[in-house]
């Protein structure tokens, strides 16, 4: 596990609050029929397998479980299945979204929602509970566990749905 500079936890909660509150912002008000609708931004689709905002719903929640399961399993001492090099490949990564975006096809987006806001709030918890010693502790910290596990590949750290929606902008503001 290779990882930059682990960002201080209050950066951490507040990037994965700013992210669910864009995520949210598209979401409300929208119909099911229009969650489940084509949903394309200027720059292309949201995502290689996310065609429409219930998928995204469905896919950030994916993550958001990921990365509380992560944390969860550190704190007890043990690695989580996702952790191990083979789910670690860009292909199977793109097997695993694809099949959260495809169950999540199969449940309404009030369940989604409801299960993505108490996984945020599950989340935020989590991440907020670590003494900052235990957060900042070089390469053996929590921090920069959770910023590998919870960080897209050569994008900016904890942000998710903004890349999908292209809404980055916030990061610099």
């Amino acid at each position: 596990m290779t990882t930059t500079l682990t960002l201080p936890m209050s950066e951490a909660a507040r990037r994965i609050k700013t992210d669910h509150e864009l995520l949210l912002e598209r979401l409300e008000g929208r119909s099911p029929e229009e969650l489940a609708a084509e949903y394309r931004l200027e720059s292309g689709p949201l995502g290689d397998f996310c065609e429409s905002l219930h998928d995204l719903l469905a896919h950030v929640l994916m993550w958001d479980e990921i990365g509380l399961a992560v944390l969860t399993e550190a704190r007890a001492g043990r690695e989580h299945w996702s952790m191990d090099a083979r789910w670690e490949t860009p292909e199977v990564g793109r097997m695993l979204n694809r099949a959260g975006v495809m169950a999540g096809r199969e449940l309404p987006a009030s369940l989604l929602l409801h299960r993505l806001l108490s996984t945020r709030d599950a989340l935020l918890t989590e991440v907020q509970s670590y003494p900052e010693s235990q957060w900042d502790a070089a390469e053996s910290g929590v921090g920069s566990l959770a910023q590998y596990a919870m960080t897209v590949p050569g994008q900016p750290a904890y942000v998710h749905a903004a890349l999908h929606l292209d809404e980055l902008g916030w990061l610099t503001a």
